[in-house]
Formats: C-alpha cells, sequence, structure tokens
C-alpha cells in the first residue's frame, strides 16, 4: 500500500494529494471528529457506524518464501524443513497446515514476530516461510521477491477498508482518492492471479 501512496504522490494527482489532509492512517482508529484526517484505510471487519466504507479487496492467507528456498520445496508438508516464520502467535500456521493436508506438524519453531513487514521481510531475506495476507504480499509477489509455493489459502474474514465519515463521503476530494486506489488494488489482483500456483 505504501507503493500506492507514493505513486498517489506523483504529478497526475499531485493537486488531489494537496488537498488530501493526510490521506491514510493504518497504525490506529483516527476519530474523524478529533482529528484532521479526511479518509482512513482500517483493517477489520468493515462495521463501523456512522461511516462510509468500501473494501479493497477480499483477503487470503497464503504461504510464502523465497526464491531461493521455494527451489527446495514440492509438497506443503516442505515448509517444515524451514523456519515457520510466526505473526502474533502460532494458530495461523496450524490452520493453513490442516487445510494442506499436513497433520501432526511441530509447530514450535521459528521465531514470533509482532509485525506483518517483519514477516515479510524475513521470508524475502530468506530467513524462513511465512503466511502472508494478500494485500500485504501483493507487491514482494508481483515484483518476484516473494513466491507463493501452494495454491491452498485460507479465507480471512477480516480485510482493509477505506473509511471516511458519511457527511463526506460525496466530496470529489474524498471520492477521488478511494477510486484511485480501488483501480491500483484491482490491477494488482489480476497481476496476482497470472502468477499462480
Amino acid at each position: 500500500m505504501l507503493r500506492m501512496l507514493v505513486e498517489f504522490q506523483r504529478p497526475t494527482y499531485l493537486a488531489l494529494a494537496e488537498q488530501i489532509t493526510r490521506p491514510v492512517e493504518v497504525m490506529h482508529h483516527v476519530d474523524f471528529a478529533r482529528e484532521d484526517v479526511d479518509l482512513a484505510v482500517r483493517h477489520g471487519d468493515g462495521n463501523w457506524a456512522g461511516h462510509d466504507v468500501v473494501r479493497l479487496c477480499s483477503e487470503q492467507l497464503f504461504v510464502v518464501c523465497s526464491p531461493k528456498l521455494h527451489q527446495r520445496m514440492r509438497e506443503p508438508s516442505d515448509v517444515l524443513n524451514f523456519p515457520l516464520l510466526h505473526l502474533d502467535e502460532r494458530k495461523d500456521w496450524s490452520e493453513w497446515l490442516e487445510a494442506a493436508g499436513v497433520v501432526n506438524a511441530e509447530l514450535s519453531h521459528g521465531p514470533v514476530l509482532n509485525r506483518a513487514s517483519m514477516v515479510i521481510d524475513a521470508a524475502i531475506d530468506g530467513k524462513g516461510v511465512a503466511l502472508a495476507r494478500t494485500t500485504l504480499a501483493a507487491w514482494d509477489l508481483i515484483s518476484g521477491r516473494l513466491v507463493r509455493p501452494f495454491a491452498t489459502t485460507l479465507r480471512l474474514s477480516k480485510t482493509y477498508w477505506i473509511v471516511c465519515p458519511k457527511a463526506t463521503s460525496m466530496l470529489p476530494k474524498i471520492t477521488t482518492f478511494p477510486d484511485w486506489l480501488l483501480a491500483e488494488t484491482a490491477d494488482d489482483v489480476r497481476r496476482l492471479k497470472t502468477l499462480g500456483p
């Protein structure tokens, strides 16, 4: 998403970008009544009373790794030959392995990290195998820094949403940014589909 925001600052969109006050906040839930923010991107279920919400895309959880590690994987159980990179807890790996038909797997190896970006960076660096969400891994997959070795996915109930107060949702400076961000996201999703697996 950061790549998209940098793109939005290019001359084509600069006049609009200058009108939008701090276009996106993702580290906390913005209080639109108290903060000088026009819109936000939130992760959740999309149920925020009094707000106009638009889903960026559906999210899935799937295995990613560096191209170098990918060369040494043939079947889902092969992920157990590498450190498993965990985000906050080990539950997601248990669910993915079960969905992939791998039972009684030992999940205690590999670090537990507290930021998705750290997990993805470690996977890019070949430090292990990670589970990544569609939105967060898209650009690294498209650029070839990460690979999806297996088709097994877990559908996630929570995803990213563009959020703004209903009272301002139809202002031109508010409608243009979500339209642009949705088009960029749709383009990434189309490109991801061509990569497989």
